[in-house]
């Protein structure tokens, strides 16, 4: 009874009024679909765009409205077949006068009512849907069978698959044969029968390179990495496209089958680039009350030896102001070169200074390194290499040199849907660093892993959990034999808001203290919808530092909780953050953060 109350509701009338351009008069749009379901009913209003004009911004003629009038025919029909109704009627009457009937250039000068009525008629069923030959394993969608409701999408959804199952089988030219769709109008059944050609099946044949220009067509072959002589795969093509976009040193990339295989059976594949810029500069800021302000910059060259490699210089200074011992300053430079040994192998080298000085310790070091990079999918990436480093530190316990030679390893895993604003996915970053010291110190290596997750929920999910956990640890060797940067210190934007930078560390006595070998980090995020490009956050923020390797004791916790807010720029959101400490810090302070993108 409640549904059938709610579906004359529905049918009654959708009404919108809408201002003519040029003058005072009022239109009266109307859409009538009596007996019709609701999630129909809002189909038809989405699709109509008789309705779509009251929506607009910009003044209405008569002539845009008798268009949209005689386009809703087509697009309201659409709509039926799709949901299973064959023997649907429209009309729409403007001003008493059916719209197809009203020639197009007509001079009218007002509509005073739009009436659009849809009479969708009963729902038809497959009394057949079949596609043949079908290729092992294909598999048709779910609700093309005897006795579902007809719906017209399912059907070119089947005889997709059965042409993506031949592809996926080495029929790169498989296509639609034949195909018998009938409509009963008398018992509300359709029949659909869809046959089949699978063609021969092929293998890769060369890269065709149709238009580049910047990068030799020999490493965009290399790049690619298709695998000639095998079996053709659409996965494949597909791969090769992605390849070729990771460079970054391609604006737009076309990858395609040729129209016709050659004689001995294969395929060739079509390439078509259009180069990026081959320069890129870019620049940014971040504030906080307490750590002052940082200022980064970075040059890139996309394409330095015409092969897609790429060479980034990066320099920043940060503590201006702040209250965090004195400015850091870091210069480093990284070239990448992709496609070494295999396609998805990268050969990189690397090297900085840098000087750091904190409030427990002040750092100059320098380094150089090289290693290979390899992306195992589209969220799954590695990284291994060795390098040197050299150290120069003044600390709580004393001045002295360290020099390195360290075997960086790293894995990642990334499953978010954005970078800057992820409401949705995971990642996960592991690093692992042996090494070894070569004025008489100690081996060891150092960890150090970082978890986040987030969770939308809502309507449209448009409320956000997320969470961050960081570990760290620092095993085989004292922290005298360590630099001070590869240990762990708590407090700050990316440890724990609302505590002073660094706050946290190993207290020696006496005033002195020193990095921690053990780390660990919590932080849990509700961010929620404001209004317009607003949004509000609430945060808890807990870390640890221990002196030991695994934490076990001689360590201390503080935590920090606060309040932000989001602006949404449309490329990332700019962030401001307002935090105290809850325990383990001086209560009643408060610290202000500000910076692009959220806070992890």
């Amino acid at each position: 009874m409640f549904e059938s109350i709610y579906l004359m509701k529905r049918a009654v009338a959708i009404l919108a009024i809408i201002t003519a351009a040029g003058g005072a008069s009022a239109t009266e749009l109307n859409l009538n679909a009596p007996g019709a379901p609701g999630a129909l009913v809002e189909k038809l209003e989405s699709a109509s765009l008789t309705l779509g004009t009251a929506k607009r911004d910009e003044p209405v003629t008569p002539q845009d409205l008798l268009s949209a009038a005689r386009a809703d025919y087509g697009r309201l029909e659409s709509v039926l077949y799709g949901a299973g109704y064959y023997g649907g009627v429209i009309r729409i009457i403007v001003d008493g006068r059916e719209a197809a009937e009203i020639p197009p250039l007509s001079r009218i000068r007002r509509i005073d009512r739009v009436s659009v009525r849809v009479l969708a008629g009963p729902r038809f069923i497959f009394a057949r849907a079949d596609v043949t030959p079908r290729a092992p394993g294909t598999e048709l969608p779910d609700g093309f069978k005897f006795g579902a409701y007809a719906e017209s999408g399912l059907i070119s959804d089947a005889a997709q698959a059965g042409i993506d199952g031949w592809r996926d089988l080495g029929h790169a030219k498989a296509e639609i044969a034949g195909q018998k769709i009938v409509a009963n109008h008398k018992n509300n059944v359709l029949t659909a029968d869809i046959r089949l050609k699978p063609g021969p099946r092929l293998r890769f044949g060369d890269l065709v390179v149709r238009k580049t220009e910047r990068v030799r067509p020999d490493r965009l072959r290399e790049i690619a990495g298709l695998p000639s002589g095998k079996t053709f795969s659409p996965d494949e093509v597909d791969e090769a496209a992605k390849r070729l976009r990771r460079t970054g040193a391609f604006r737009s990339v076309s990858v395609t089958e040729a129209e016709t295989p050659s004689p001995d059976g294969t395929l060739n594949i079509e390439a078509r680039v259009v180069d990026e810029k081959p320069r890129r500069i870019g620049f940014g800021a971040e504030i906080s009350s307490l750590e002052g302000l940082g200022l980064s910059a970075f040059w890139l060259h996309r394409n330095l030896l015409g092969g897609a490699e790429r060479l980034r210089f990066d320099a920043s200074i940060s503590g201006i102001g702040g209250d965090t011992g004195g400015e850091d300053y870091n210069l480093s430079a990284r070239f990448d070169r992709p496609a070494t040994f295999t396609p998805d192998t990268g050969l990189y080298l690397d090297a900085h200074i840098a000087e750091e000085n904190e409030p427990s310790y002040r750092e100059r070091s320098a380094g150089v390194g090289g290693g290979l990079t390899h992306i195992f999918s589209d969220s799954l990436t590695g990284e291994a290499g060795i390098a040197y480093r050299y150290s120069e530190v003044d600390d709580d316990l004393g001045s002295r040199t360290l020099e390195h030679v360290l075997l960086p390893l790293n894995l990642t895993w990334d499953t978010r849907d954005s970078q800057l604003d992820a409401r949705e996915g995971y990642y996960l970053d592991v690093e692992a660093t042996p090494f070894a010291g070569l004025d008489g110190g100690s081996a060891g290596a150092r960890l150090y892993g970082d978890a986040r997750a987030y969770l939308g929920f809502g309507k449209d999910d448009r409320f956000v959990l997320a969470g961050r956990a960081q570990i760290g640890s620092v095993s085989g060797a004292s922290a005298a034999e360590v630099p001070p940067g590869m240990l762990f210190y708590s407090g700050g934007a990316g440890t724990v808001r609302g505590q002073p930078y660094q706050s946290l560390a190993v207290d020696l006595g006496g005033g002195l203290e020193i990095g921690g070998r053990s780390f660990m980090a919590f932080s849990g995020e509700l961010r929620a919808p404001l209004r317009d490009a607003l949004s509000l956050v609430a945060f808890y923020d807990v870390g640890f530092v221990g002196a030991d390797s695994w934490g076990t004791d001689n360590g201390d916790w503080h935590s920090g909780a606060g309040l932000g807010l989001r602006y949404n720029t449309g490329i990332g959101p700019i962030r401001l953050d307002v935090a105290t400490p809850v325990s383990g810090g001086s209560s009643g302070n408060v610290e202000v953060y500000i910076g692009i993108g959220q806070a992890f």
